[in-house]
């Protein structure tokens, strides 16, 4: 093997981790049920966080809490949505709702559902930046279960056994409880355990190819008076909650409009509003919106015609 493709290989199973990270958190599937305690405990910790939710560094009523904790890395993202419960528990409560939201993720090329002896299995399609054919990416088949629903609250998970390159028990959580008749407080989990293999290199990539990326936790101030954010796992792991958060968020914005708008319009809102955090989400000053919306519709239509061909029995 020649020099050159020494070097390739190893700056292509770098940007392999980049997704992963970006994509799936690095931690313990363990630490989630522990934190998904039902309807009166998040509301406790909504009154808890209230101040904080009122004013924060991100400028939006979001609260977040990340540790690392051995080989495990945890985050938790809390919020509030300006809609009903009732309004966000019918969206959230739908497998086909999700993939129309995950998929907004950049390296979320597509997402499939079907329903299989009671059990709802929904399948990402996980790439790189840009646009990439189905055949090209890496599936990830989750367990999508509603965990607990009741008048004003509503607690899915989605789980999955095994993952790429070693990692497994990939869980996220998703809960929401009426605050009011107008507000609606919102909580995302994320975790998953890693290999040996993906600890090691995601601890090179973030020494060196991913030594900028930082997340939203203000660890201190530098020489100038200016934050210095998290960074590494932890970074990692805050700026996919808040990709995902957004996404939702850009979702629940489009649905008053006709269907045929929703799509460009949820596009377009999720690109604006994660680029107002270049600092995260530098990424994006290399991906320009025309192109986001370009490819992503590109996706959409992959994920239609695969998604009818799921449905009439193919697969």
């Amino acid at each position: 093997m020649s020099k050159i493709n020494k070097i390739r290989n190893i700056l292509e199973f770098f940007l392999f981790i980049a997704v992963v990270l970006s994509v799936f958190p690095d931690v313990s599937a363990s630490e989630v049920e522990q934190t998904g305690r039902g309807k009166e405990a998040l509301l406790d910790i909504y009154n808890r966080n209230t101040a904080q939710l009122e004013e924060n560094s991100i400028g939006f009523p979001l609260v977040m809490e990340s540790y690392e904790q051995g080989s495990r890395v945890h985050v938790d993202v809390y919020g509030i949505f300006n809609y009903p419960a009732d309004g966000i528990i019918d969206v959230l409560r739908v497998p086909a709702n999700w993939c129309d939201i995950a998929s907004l993720h950049t390296n979320v090329k597509a997402c499939t559902y079907k329903e299989l002896s009671g059990t709802w299995l929904m399948t990402f399609y996980i790439g790189g930046e840009g646009y990439q054919p189905l055949e090209d990416t890496r599936p990830v088949i989750y367990n999508y279960r509603n965990a607990d629903e009741q008048q004003g609250y509503l607690d899915i998970t989605f789980s999955a056994d095994a993952g790429p390159f070693g990692t497994k028990d990939h869980k996220m959580r998703f809960e929401a409880v009426q605050l009011d008749e107008g507000r609606t407080f919102v909580h995302v989990s994320y975790e998953y355990s890693d290999s040996v293999l993906v600890r090691f290199a995601g601890n090179l990539y973030f020494l060196t190819l991913g030594r900028s990326k930082v997340g939203f936790t203000v660890t201190g101030t530098d020489k100038h008076g200016k934050p210095i954010y998290i960074g590494g796992a932890r970074g990692s792991i805050e700026r996919n909650a808040v990709r995902y958060y957004f996404a939702i968020q850009s979702f629940m914005n489009t649905l008053s409009y006709p269907e045929e708008s929703r799509l460009n319009m949820r596009l377009s809102e999720w690109y604006d509003i994660t680029s107002r955090y270049r600092k995260q989400f530098y990424e994006l000053d290399k991906l320009e919106k025309k192109d986001y919306l370009a490819f992503k519709t590109k996706e959409h239509m992959n994920q239609i015609t695969l998604q009818m061909f799921i449905s009439t029995g193919h697969q």
